[in-house]
């Protein structure tokens, strides 16, 4: 059999011309085709992996947030317990304090209305002690005690000392340079006699001549005092009591 070359190469170059019509008008769009399908479709799985990865983070934050927000609450509410109890301690101590102070201020207001109370009934006391002692002693007085009395001034006045002495003599003396006239005062009515007596003895012990004014005071229950220009001789039971009054109070 014989082979007819040319219309091998015919129909070689017919299947080359084919295959280059088909490649150029038949794989190639479809190839193109496929290939832009690819990269669309790898386009579009980068972005859902993007979106993916998008989505993970945003639930990754979300995440912490909650965390966050659950972390900040139970701070917030542990240190709305802390508050809490710490002004519970607070309300309570100052009441203690608050009660405690008033328990002091009742105490000292009591102690202090007891003592008040105390030095009262004392005074009192003693106010009706000393009253009764004077009323007792002005009724006891007599004329041998008024004697007495007398006797125990006129040697007072004797044996009264050197200051003593200048002094009475300065106040006597001042002002004028002659001596002024003092005064005698007693609880009772001195007799003539009696008043001569304290006379000779002042003016004895001042070595002056002096005139005296006598006058009665009561209130001295049973004594005689001297008074010149605020230098004073006297003897008194009053003052004796006044004394006692003075050491009772203080």
């Amino acid at each position: 059999m014989l082979i007819d070359w040319f219309t091998v190469g015919a129909q070689a170059v017919n299947f080359l011309i084919l295959v280059w019509l088909m490649k150029r008008f038949l794989y190639k769009p479809i190839l193109n085709a496929i290939d832009a399908r690819e990269k669309k479709v790898a386009a579009e799985l980068a972005d859902a992996d993007a979106k993916r990865a998008e989505a993970l983070k945003e639930r990754d934050q979300f995440q912490q947030k909650n965390d966050e927000f659950d972390r900040q609450r139970l701070e917030l509410m542990n240190k709305a317990q802390e508050d809490a109890k710490a002004e519970r301690e607070k309300l309570l101590e100052e009441a203690r304090q608050a009660a405690e102070q008033l328990r002091v201020k009742s105490k000292e207001r009591f102690a202090i209305d007891a003592e008040n109370l105390k030095q009262s009934i004392s005074h009192r006391t003693q106010q009706e002690v000393f009253a009764i002692a004077r009323k007792t002693l002005s009724d006891l007085a007599s004329a041998s005690l008024e004697e007495q009395i007398t006797a125990i001034f006129i040697r007072r006045i004797s044996e009264m000392d050197s200051s003593t002495r200048a002094g009475l003599v300065a106040s006597l003396t001042s002002g004028s340079g002659s001596p002024s006239s003092p005064t005698v005062r007693s609880a009772f009515e001195l007799s003539p006699e009696q008043r001569a007596a304290i006379e000779a003895a002042l003016n004895q012990a001042l070595s002056m001549h002096l005139q005296l004014n006598f006058q009665t005071a009561p209130e001295l229950i049973s004594g005689i005092e001297l008074v010149a220009n605020g230098q004073s001789i006297a003897w008194n039971i009053s003052d004796y009591l006044k004394a006692m009054e003075k050491a009772v109070h203080g």
